[in-house]
């Protein structure tokens, strides 16, 4: 299966190859690595448990363990930032299970060839089948569901929904992150500012 999504760029995936053993050496999965330009690069790693989700200290003590082997395999010669955080709310679908896992929700997918003369895609994910990724989309006003080969895939991501957020919600209050009290407040907070709510470490230079 391709890891096109977690890591586009050479660079990226070399860095992808030096972090991934680490990060699931501690329990966690690696879901996209980019290098990004700026006066300072910064080299953005989204990490999450197995099951989804993941906290502060948990992006801290990945911040941590890969600091130590990046200096050790020095794989950039520029200086750079290190940030590491959840996917966010509006999250990237970087895994073909991350289709099966989020079925149900608004996603927008690009697509690196044209296919019947489109390569973006906009509709709610219906799972998956076999290495197809399964989209409803509109066609002449009707619902159409199609599949795209993941590995057909240049990009995508979730739409931030009411609904998105609902859920995210009720996957913290499950968890014990927000409590009663807080639901109301954080719902309202998270429907202005989108995925700020991402847990993210502060950041390393390098």
């Amino acid at each position: 299966m391709s890891d096109d999504l977690i890591a586009k760029a050479a660079i990226d995936r070399r860095i992808a190859g030096i972090v991934r053993p680490v990060i699931e050496g501690m329990g966690f999965e690696l879901v996209r690595v980019r290098l990004m330009g700026g006066k300072t690069k910064t080299l953005q790693i989204m990490a999450e448990r197995p099951e989804g989700g993941i906290e502060v200290d948990d992006c801290a003590r990945i911040s941590t363990a890969v600091s130590a082997v990046l200096d050790v395999e020095d794989p950039l010669e520029d200086a750079y930032t290190l940030e590491v955080s959840s996917p966010g709310i509006d999250r990237p679908l970087t895994r073909l299970k991350d289709f099966e896992a989020w079925e149900g929700y608004e996603a927008r997918v690009e697509t690196t060839e044209q296919i019947d003369g489109r390569r973006r895609f906009k509709g709610i994910l219906q799972g998956t089948e076999g290495d197809e990724v399964l989209i409803e989309i509109e066609e002449a006003g009707e619902p159409v569901t199609i599949g795209l080969r993941f590995d057909w895939l240049s990009d995508a991501k979730l739409i931030l929904t009411e609904d998105l957020i609902r859920e995210m919600l009720r996957q913290k209050k499950a968890s014990g992150i927000v409590d009663e009290a807080q639901f109301d407040e954080i719902e309202e907070t998270l429907a202005g500012e989108g995925d700020d709510d991402a847990p993210e470490t502060p950041d390393t230079k390098h």
